[in-house]
């Protein structure tokens, strides 16, 4: 390890201390002043922060430094998701109690994230697990209950028998727990939901203003709300007055339909079966494949198996009778939960078809070949031209569909639909550490909601946790039993807590007035901070925490606490950090604490490494060797500065060119200052390119490094020289800030560095004259880089080890030397 030359654990401390006392990032609420609201997802107190948090919150702070000393006034909060069943896993298992271990953890962890020099205003914190946080939750809750937004009903859920409490459907993605990847089970339980499908067509619908979100993320929640068009027709039951509803998105195929499907999960599938002898054979099918199905989720991954129900079904434009079937890839979730099988264009029916000897008919040819009559090997899945469907032949499919959809409005058995995989929000969750549901049960009045003014409803604390089936709030009869609002009456009190992405689907609301008494938020306040500028997270929420939360804004909306649809317009989604070549995780033996890289290093070189080594949306695979590059770069600057502080001991108009004609290292310092000025700005600023930023910074460091002597010979010189030792440590403070302040200091500046003004370039100074650096592995070309004129060799060969494609290239290689031709080419020995 590179011995320290600088005293950066003293230092750091000093200026974490010194920015706390003078309050530098307090954010008041003004205005006349242009805002900058700057979010990092707030992490779940485990005890501890790990890399992932370190490289998230690091991401935000350099940008949140960055626009404070561009005169923003910058808004960058933080607090905890405190609640959730680790706590309770704790409890059961430690016999501590969860408030206990998760304020303790979060004393920890805040004193981790004040040793990283994070520039948070700390007098906004918040944390869910407080009840003058909950309280809102509740409140909430009691809004959309109002609106029926909120409902309870007996369903199907997935349950955890490992964390022993409800999953969302989000949360149990191809049949595993989100949390301890257990496999999920089926049970049918009464359970409370929001009806987040009233806004699954807006949802999708504000993807189109969501610019700057990635790509990846939109079309994940495109397909997770998964909208689809088609028509809606009923299929007459014979010899019954009922009815079963289909959806199809291909009504053009309808003459080929020739049996029908039914969930398991259908309410028809039982009634259908009510007179056959072997019904508790069929019923008990029933229930396996109701099992089976909700814990796998993908359609296809099962064996395809059906029961016939001995009824039929009327084809409604073409008369024909066809039998009704049960089968179990067929999902409740969908649609209707039933499907007019048209086995000659849907695979799936087709391999069913087969299976079970039922009748395939072609009803759609392809327009290249209008004669095909048959036999089929696979279904003809594509759009075509219609054949054999009464007066609906020889039109195309997409006419064929207008003209059949408005033929079965016309007829009354039928309409245009549009339906959505996307299902109500399950948040009941059979655990002690959640908001308590404010909900009664009254024998007299029903369901009942707890009055406002009772709010909160709090946790009891005299619980004994043991990790059994159930909420440990059924056994606290002083919790339970309650007095209805309304009659006066017993009444029992929901134990069931909310689910925790509740908490988090509003917090960013909630930091704008923290200390709000009277409403979740004040909404003349937020209405000056929000929407967040800039949202900062793991893609692996894109699902789960984003689409919630655009829920929730949506539904604030209409309560009128808010005017804004969106709330992250913009959303930085960054990679993880990897070790070995995989994410670091306990279990692999990979995990690299940040508390020994801050004994080791220090929160900057931390810090620097963490952003230095790749983009913030690419994967950043760790290397010991990285944090220690950067610790001996920042050792390196500690020590130009304090060789040449004789320079800030002169007489200097600070931020103005000399006066006179410069020589030719005093023009190329100072064209360089100007253009590290705008890189640095516009890479922070427009594309969060903080690698190359860094390296620009890098680059000025060695050019003053090389013309420094040079300069000293001579007033002008000398004053260019200031300039630029200035200018490095300005540009390198949102990054290292702890380092800057103090050479700041040394340097004579009285004025705090994290409140002084981002510097202005020079426009005509800032052009580059560019030139094309080709880059070679072992003499072959692998990729190129444009670079000012007059690029160093050590510049070269930063910039070319920089490149995504040649780190790929050299990445576990020995690389034995780098050869550099004067700005035209680099060649990496490995």
């Amino acid at each position: 390890m590179t011995k320290a030359i600088y005293p950066f654990q003293e230092i750091e401390a000093k200026w974490q201390k010194a920015w706390e006392e003078r309050r530098v990032f307090h954010a008041f609420d003004d205005p006349q002043k242009k805002k900058y609201y700057c979010l990092e997802m707030y992490p779940y107190p485990s005890g501890r922060i790990h890399m992932g948090h370190v490289r998230n919150y690091t991401i935000g702070d350099v940008i949140s430094r960055f626009k404070f000393m561009k005169g923003l006034n910058v808004l960058h909060p933080i607090g905890w998701d405190a609640l959730g069943m680790p706590a309770e896993n704790a409890a059961i298992q430690h016999g501590v109690h969860p408030q206990k271990w998760t304020l303790d953890n979060i004393g920890h962890m805040r004193t981790q994230l004040k040793r990283l020099g994070y520039s948070y205003d700390w007098s906004r914190e918040i944390n869910t697990c407080l009840p003058e946080y909950y309280k809102w939750n509740q409140w909430i809750f009691l809004k959309m209950f109002e609106r029926g937004l909120a409902f309870r009903k007996k369903s199907w859920v997935n349950w955890c028998p490992q964390c022993r409490t409800v999953l969302a459907n989000e949360q149990a993605a191809g049949g595993a727990c989100w949390r301890c990847d257990s496999v999920v089970e089926q049970k049918e339980m009464d359970h409370w939901f929001l009806k987040i499908t009233a806004y699954a067509r807006e949802l999708l619908e504000g993807h189109g203003i969501l610019e700057k979100w990635p790509e990846h993320v939109l079309l994940m929640q495109k397909n997770w709300i998964g909208e689809s068009e088609g028509a809606l027709l009923s299929f007459p039951l014979e010899n019954s007055s009922l009815s079963i509803d289909v959806f199809t998105t291909r009504i053009d195929t309808i003459y080929g339909a020739t049996f029908l499907l039914l969930s398991p999960e259908h309410p028809f599938s039982q009634e259908l079966i009510v007179d056959r002898k072997d019904r508790a054979g069929i019923q008990d099918w029933i229930g396996r494949s109701i099992r089976e199905a909700r814990m796998k989720r993908r359609p296809g991954e099962e064996e395809r198996v059906g029961v016939d129900t001995g009824k039929k079904v009327i084809n409604p434009f073409s008369g024909e009778k066809i039998p009704v079937w049960i089968a179990n890839y067929i999902l409740m979730d969908y649609g209707t939960g039933a499907v007019m099988a048209v086995p000659a264009h849907d695979q799936r029916d087709f391999e069913f078809a087969l299976k079970y000897g039922l009748t395939i008919r072609v009803v759609v040819v392809p327009e290249e070949n209008p004669g095909f009559t048959g036999p089929l090997e696979k279904a003809f899945e594509g759009e075509g031209v219609l054949v054999d469907s009464g007066p609906f032949s020889g039109l195309k499919s997409s006419p064929a569909m207008e003209e059949m959809a408005e033929y079965a409005r016309q007829k009354g058995f039928g309409r245009k639909s549009t339906v959505y995989r996307l299902r109500d929000w399950g948040i009941s969750r059979q655990r002690y550490w959640g908001t308590p549901i404010p909900i009664l049960y009254c024998a007299k009045c029903g369901t009942v909601g707890v009055p406002y003014k009772d709010l909160p409803v709090e946790l009891p604390s005299n619980v004994t946790f043991t990790g059994e089936e159930g909420s440990p709030l059924e056994k606290v009869p002083e919790f339970v039993n309650a007095v209805c609002p309304k009659c006066g009456g017993k009444a029992r009190r929901e134990t069931d807590t909310m689910d925790t992405f509740f908490d988090s689907s509003w917090y960013f609301f909630r930091y704008t007035t923290p200390h709000e008494s009277s409403s979740p938020f004040d909404p003349r306040i937020s209405s000056y901070w929000l929407p967040v500028d800039l949202y900062i997270g793991g893609v692996e929420h894109a699902i789960l925490h984003l689409i919630y939360s655009r829920f929730f804004t949506l539904v604030l909306r209409d309560l009128g606490f808010t005017t804004i649809a969106e709330p992250f317009p913009h959303y930085l989604a960054q990679g993880m950090v990897t070790k070995d070549g995989a994410a670091m995780s306990k279990s692999r033996g990979n995990v690299v604490d940040p508390d020994d890289m801050l004994r080791e290093y220090g929160a900057d070189a931390l810090r620097l490494f963490i952003l230095f080594a790749s983009p913030p949306e690419k994967e950043f695979a760790w290397a010991e060797e990285g944090i220690e590059g950067c610790f001996r770069f920042l050792n390196r600057v500690w020590l130009v500065v304090e060789e040449n502080k004789d320079v800030f001991m002169e007489e200097s108009r600070l931020w103005s060119a000399p006066a006179g004609q410069a020589g030719e290292a005093s023009m190329l310092l100072q064209k360089r200052i100007h253009q590290t000025i705008r890189k640095v700005g516009e890479d922070i600023e427009k594309r969060f390119h903080l690698n190359t930023a860094i390296s620009s910074v890098m680059e000025l460091y060695n050019l003053i490094r090389r013309v420094k002597d040079t300069l000293k010979q001579n007033q002008e010189g000398r004053e260019i020289l200031r300039l630029a030792l200035e200018s490095l440590i300005i540009l390198l403070s949102p990054f290292t800030p702890h380092l800057c302040e103090e050479l700041w200091e040394r340097t004579g500046h009285k004025e705090l560095l994290a409140r002084f003004p981002w510097p202005a370039y020079d426009p005509e100074l800032a052009k580059e004259e560019k030139v094309t650096v080709i880059v070679q592995v072992n003499g072959k070309l692998r990729d190129k880089f444009e670079a000012e004129a007059g690029i160093s060799e050590e510049d070269m060969r930063l910039r070319a080890l920089q490149l995504e494609r040649i780190r790929a290239l050299v990445a576990g290689r020995e690389v034995k030397k780098v050869i550099c031709v004067d700005n035209k080419l680099v060649n990496i020995v490995v």
